[in-house]
């Protein structure tokens, strides 16, 4: 059985119709279930969950399916996704799940599932779920049937990790910072993280009302808080997504700093103080051929992955780095998590700005990007990137910016778009390739 159902970060797409049903849910619970229940122990899963209201349909469904084939069920409830990672970990479960669509709108949901090692499974590990899937359940006798039970002090667990990766010796007194959390999963546990810290908190995106998720507010959507930082006069605006595995950053004046900026003062602070391993940094095809140019003159490397937080850790474990991440947001700091931490994150860069005295637009410009552009089309079916004119015009924008940029097409992972990113040192000529290509491709979709 191929990849039905998981795409690059999960299960994803529209709730009440296929693949987001509670009927699928509860299936995935049970054969997700079935292929970790190994051994003669009482079997554990971990559930976490976003703001959406879905959420508690898909929660409920997925308890349903866990229970079913025999596997005890922990509910920690809004959590962000890399609390549900730390937790699998930490209460020593077999499994665990975190129900979200990440940056979608609240209309989306999904499931994303973590090995008892806390990371997100491989791909061979999904498809052998999928094969299950295809299969009766092969449910437990009355006497056997999991149980469910919900911990209350799931979030200031997970403050307490979080807090524990910044610095003992640093604060944030006197740092004033906007926090916008797209309504989303972190809305109760990042202003409370930075507030024990010690910072000056303005908050955005913290009243979660089953629709508002990632509605104009969080990483994807930074004009609310660009603004409010210009307003308040603060020292910096952190912008997380719907499950805060994503950062993106505002500085003083307004401006947004994205994931390639982020990880290179990371990367570069690191490698000074000794603690970069791997003698660079991982990141996807998407991160900005500046970046790469600026880690070289830095002695360091840059290596590439397919697009999904996944890929680029997969590559971090088995190359021996340390610091990885998209240019989006999600950035992985393996010292201390198994997946992206927006949070963790943040903290490692408002360090940074404590030590260095500096004011955010100076400390984290860290190189000039090349132009790039990037355009998504739609598409309801077919494959246009198969078809000739498609093809032709992404042969002419390849010879065209040969040697001076690059270009990268490819489909979404968890939505029918087809993504078209150029990059070179002329962008007119960014510009130029790109809107050919999508015109294709919009003829041809």
């Amino acid at each position: 059985m191929g990849r039905k159902f998981f795409g690059t970060d999960g299960i994803r797409g529209r709730t009440n119709e296929a693949p987001m049903t509670a009927e699928i849910a509860q299936r995935v619970g049970q054969a997700a279930g079935a292929h970790f229940m190994r051994g003669d122990h009482r079997h554990r899963v971990v559930i976490g969950k976003d703001t959406r209201l879905s959420g508690y349909m898909m929660e409920s469904a997925l308890i349903s399916g866990f229970t079913s084939v025999g596997m005890d069920v922990v509910m920690v409830g809004p959590v962000p996704t890399p609390a549900v990672a730390m937790l699998t970990r930490s209460m020593r479960a077999d499994l665990g799940v975190m129900i979200s669509a990440s940056h979608n709108p609240f209309f989306d949901n999904g499931i994303k599932l973590f090995g008892p090692d806390g990371y997100k499974l491989s791909d061979e590990t999904e498809a052998r779920i999928e094969a299950i899937l295809k299969d009766d359940p092969k449910l437990v006798p009355p006497a056997e049937i999991g149980r469910a039970r919900k911990i209350e002090d799931a979030r200031g667990r997970y403050i307490h990790f979080a807090k524990s990766t910044f610095p003992e010796h640093l604060r944030l007194d006197g740092l004033k910072i906007v926090v916008d959390c797209a309504n989303g999963a972190a809305y109760q546990v990042a202003p409370s993280a930075l507030w024990e810290l010690g910072a000056d908190v303005v908050t955005l995106g913290v009243s979660p009302n089953g629709f508002n998720i990632n509605d104009g507010c969080g990483s994807t959507s930074p004009a609310m808080l660009q603004a409010r930082v210009v307003e308040e006069g603060a020292h910096i605006g952190i912008a997380l997504d719907g499950d805060a595995d994503r950062l993106i950053v505002v500085d003083e004046k307004g401006t947004v700093i994205d994931g390639d900026q982020l990880m290179a003062l990371i990367g570069v602070s690191w490698a000074e103080r000794g603690l970069l391993r791997g003698g660079g940094i991982v990141a996807t095809i998407m991160s900005n051929l500046g970046l790469e140019r600026f880690l070289e003159g830095k002695g360091l490397g840059l290596v590439r992955t397919k697009v999904g937080d996944r890929y680029v850790l997969e590559t971090m474990r088995g190359e021996g780095y340390n610091v990885g991440g998209e240019q989006s947001g999600h950035i992985i700091l393996s010292d201390y998590a198994t997946t992206g931490d927006g949070l963790v994150a943040a903290l490692q860069i408002l360090a940074g700005l404590v030590e260095s005295g500096r004011p955010a637009s100076e400390l984290l410009r860290q190189f000039e990007p090349l132009p790039q552009l990037l355009k998504n089309v739609r598409f309801d079916g077919g494959q246009p990137l198969e078809t000739s004119p498609v093809k032709a015009a992404i042969a002419d924008a390849e010879a065209r910016l040969s040697g001076t940029g690059r270009l990268v097409i490819r489909k979404s992972g968890t939505e029918p778009l087809i993504r078209v990113m150029a990059e070179g040192e002329d962008e007119t000529l960014v510009a130029e390739v790109v809107d050919r290509i999508c015109e294709a491709v919009k003829a041809a979709a």
